[in-house]
């Protein structure tokens, strides 16, 4: 399943390493968002830009929409579930800045909101489903639709794309290829 990924999304996938890397490079932001367990990889991947993945370099703006509890409990009461990720994006973004909105189905309605917003306000947007895309496809600058439609294979493919964004950028922007 994973190299039928690999191969179906290839074009795409250099696409969104290339905005992963245009982003960083200039300074600006990554909000990376989801549900469930696409809530969990955006703290993963937000962790691993901020953080490191592979090499010893600076940290990377990133921040993953899933972790604020006061906003996300508060944004749902005063708002709606549906508006606690664009909320956030209100806030906290600005123009150049990155929207990643992760999606099995693609049809998230918070998810779909938040790249709605971004992409009303010179965000740029990035999501990463299921087969076909869903809402998402009509929304997303790029968009990286794992092809199928089984959940756990989505999220194992979703761990492995993030990956490799991870190591793009790090490569990109430490100017090597020695990564071991």
């Amino acid at each position: 399943m994973l190299t039928t990924a690999a191969k179906a999304m290839g074009e795409e996938l250099q696409v969104a390493a290339e905005m992963v890397v245009d982003t960083l490079r200039a300074g600006n932001t990554i909000y990376i968002f989801g549900n469930g367990g696409s809530a969990a990889d955006s703290q993963h991947f937000a962790a691993e830009l901020v953080g490191r993945f592979k090499l010893e370099r600076p940290g990377y703006p990133a921040v993953a929409l899933t972790t604020d509890t006061s906003a996300l409990t508060s944004i749902a009461n005063d708002y709606s579930f549906e508006q606690i990720f664009a909320r956030q994006l209100q806030g906290l973004s600005r123009k150049g800045d990155l929207a990643i909105g992760m999606t099995t189905s693609g049809n998230s309605a918070n998810v779909v909101a938040a790249l709605d917003y971004a992409r009303d306000n010179g965000v740029a947007t990035m999501a990463i489903t299921g087969h076909g895309g869903g809402k998402c496809k009509d929304i997303a600058d790029v968009l990286l639709a794992i092809p199928t439609s089984d959940t756990p294979e989505i999220q194992t493919a979703t761990q492995v794309i993030y990956h490799v964004l991870c190591e793009i950028a790090e490569l990109e922007l430490t100017n090597t290829a020695d990564v071991e």
